[in-house]
């Protein structure tokens, strides 16, 4: 198969960079990239040109670093608290994903910044309450640690239930309710 170089003019995922000289196969530069305006064509030309898109890209990824910077700093302020629904036993109905914590870092920033859930390090999903750290991968160089305080939600319930619960077991008769129910049916 036919391959040709190219030289990207803007960054393309699983290919690289503005300014990266890449071999791609000739129909997929002929057809998409070159059209699109995503590459160019390497000829004498284009590699004088070469050093404005690595200026370009110098300017965009210190821009990127500087921004990971900054939304670290204010990520590691926080501490996020998050509710975690329980059951009568205090099992937990449903867990904290990482798609649930995006969610409240949004809305903790003002809404303007959103963090990929992908970014956010979670082995498996929280399924208990306690205190947790959790890394957000921002750039390849920056990392910011969240912190985060799950509760259970009804663990007030819980008590309340089992006071309920020890009430009406006085008042059963004896046999419970297979027996009450027997006794209803000879009458």
């Amino acid at each position: 198969m036919a391959t040709t170089e190219v030289i990207l003019t803007e960054k393309i995922e699983a290919l690289g960079a503005e300014a990266d000289v890449v071999k791609v196969r000739a129909g997929f530069a002929r057809n998409f990239l070159i059209p699109t305006g995503k590459a160019l064509e390497v000829t004498p030309a284009t590699l004088r040109r070469l050093n404005l898109l690595k200026a370009k890209r110098a300017e965009r990824e210190a821009r990127e670093l500087n921004e990971a910077q900054d939304l670290s700093r204010k990520i590691s302020k926080l501490k996020l608290q998050m509710e975690l629904e329980t059951g009568d036993t205090g099992r937990a109905f449903g867990s904290i994903t990482t798609s649930d914590i995006a969610e409240r870092l949004k809305a903790e920033l003002g809404g303007k910044i959103s963090i990929d859930r992908h970014r956010i390090q979670l082995e498996r999903p929280i399924k208990e309450s306690g205190s947790h750290e959790l890394i957000v991968k921002l750039h390849h160089d920056v990392s910011a640690t969240l912190h985060l305080t799950v509760k259970a939600k009804g663990t007030a319930d819980v008590e309340g239930h089992s006071e309920a619960a020890s009430h009406d077991s006085e008042e059963r008769p004896a046999g419970g309710y297979k027996a009450k129910a027997k006794a209803r049916h000879q009458e």
